[in-house]
């Protein structure tokens, strides 16, 4: 096994529970070999510059993340490498049989969460009787570790709740990592002559639409779930969904708001949204009537709305990732002030803003920050209701800042 001896501080960075060494960290190799003669994905000893053992990495030739750690012990093999594979798959796809209300009518979730469930390198989601692999590094994007995944899921569910277990690969991730193709044919399927690719799924009673060819990230945003929930008990009067994507936010403010105006640049993910609704039209007020969609630039339609004097009770900021990388970071505080004053300058007095973050480099603190200083330059006073997160069903480890990357707001506008 190759060897790895690191810099001190990435050294302490393993000992207080972050696994990942970056290639700026890693001292020496040894045996000396060029890194291009280790084979990607392969088990690599951690070493600190004195020579002490800290664990086993996952080798990256490609990405910046040089290793990721996986164990604190020596793996000797492939074989051991996979073994505490199956058992960590197992161990979080148990967990989130704990996590799960069961009186809330759901069966979309994340599985498993890469880091977080001390997996590197590994998603999945459950769609309803879908399931959504993503391998985004070196070392799990193999062959050996999607027999495991699917091994371990039909192990942990019924045969006639799994149709299909689809891997979708991530374009950046894959040339970021220099992978190879992903399988096209899903990994395992019910009806081999007519697999599944397509369902409805259930969050907090309301229904959505899914493909697995189709839509962001793995589909669908399952880490804002409880946060669509907690969004429906403080909305009221007519509200405001900005970048709704597919409806989720918009669809639960409709069972409590008799009006719902859902904003996004995307047409395809319009379109979901109006097959959403109209599946779920029984289960709103007025029936779903009062909703509308509206193709549109965010940023300009909330400065020409904002401008014109127009006027909402419940306003929902949900933006994609605006700092993509630490260099963005200033920029990225930029948009979500103008965002969020914007927002403010329409909420009528006693409304309600719910907004959102998931930049992982704009901390809690500064998202805050930026909120209170948009409230300040709009003279609001903003009285903060509730600070959350992602659900659940993805962890939060408090070693690993990463995996607390969702931010959510939910506040009352004087």
């Amino acid at each position: 096994m190759p060897v790895a001896v690191i810099e001190r501080r990435a050294a302490e960075r393993l000992r207080n529970g972050h696994p990942w060494v970056y290639r700026t960290d890693v001292a020496a190799l040894v045996p000396a070999l060029a890194t291009s003669e280790i084979p990607p994905g392969a088990l690599v000893e951690l070493r600190d510059t004195r020579g002490a053992s800290l664990g086993t990495a996952l080798y990256s030739s490609a990405s910046m993340i040089a290793l990721r750690k996986i164990s604190d012990a020596l793996l000797g093999s492939r074989e051991d490498f996979l073994a505490l594979l199956a058992a960590r798959l197992r161990q979080a796809i148990a967990l989130r049989a704990k996590l799960l209300d069961a009186t809330n009518p759901t069966n979309a979730y994340r599985l498993i969460f890469s880091e977080a469930d001390a997996l590197p390198g590994i998603i999945l989601d459950r769609y309803d009787d879908l399931f959504l692999l993503q391998l985004l590094t070196q070392a799990t994007h193999a062959d050996d570790v999607r027999a495991a995944v699917v091994s371990a899921v039909r192990e942990a569910f019924a045969p006639a709740a799994i149709a299909s277990i689809v891997e979708r690969p991530d374009p950046r991730i894959r040339e970021l990592e220099q992978l190879g193709p992903s399988p096209t044919a899903p990994l395992f399927a019910r009806d081999p002559e007519q697999p599944q690719h397509a369902t409805y799924f259930q969050l907090n009673g309301l229904e959505f639409f899914y493909d697995t060819d189709a839509g962001q990230k793995t589909g669908a945003f399952l880490d804002q779930r409880e946060n669509y929930a907690a969004a429906a008990r403080h909305a009221h009067g007519r509200a405001l969904d900005i970048c709704t994507y597919q409806g989720g936010f918009a669809l639960h403010l409709a069972r409590v708001c008799p009006q719902v105006t859902g904003v996004d640049v995307s047409r395809a993910a319009l379109e979901v949204a109006e097959k959403n609704l109209a599946r779920n039209a029984d289960r709103l007020l007025e029936q779903g009537r009062g909703v509308e969609w509206i193709e549109a630039n965010a940023f300009d339609l909330l400065r020409d709305w904002s401008d014109a004097g127009e006027r909402f009770d419940t306003i929902v900021l949900d933006p994609p990732a605006f700092a993509k990388s630490k260099r963005a970071t200033e920029s990225a505080l930029r948009g979500y002030k103008e965002m969020n004053l914007r927002a403010l300058k329409m909420l009528q007095p006693s409304g309600t803003l719910i907004t959102c973050s998931c930049s992982h480099h704009v901390s809690l603190a500064d998202f805050t920050t930026i909120v209170a200083a948009a409230a300040a330059d709009a003279g609001r006073r903003v009285r903060l209701l509730e600070t959350r997160g992602a659900a659940l069903d993805h962890p939060h480890i408090v070693t690993i800042p990463e995996t607390h990357y969702l931010k959510c707001l939910i506040c009352r506008v004087e």
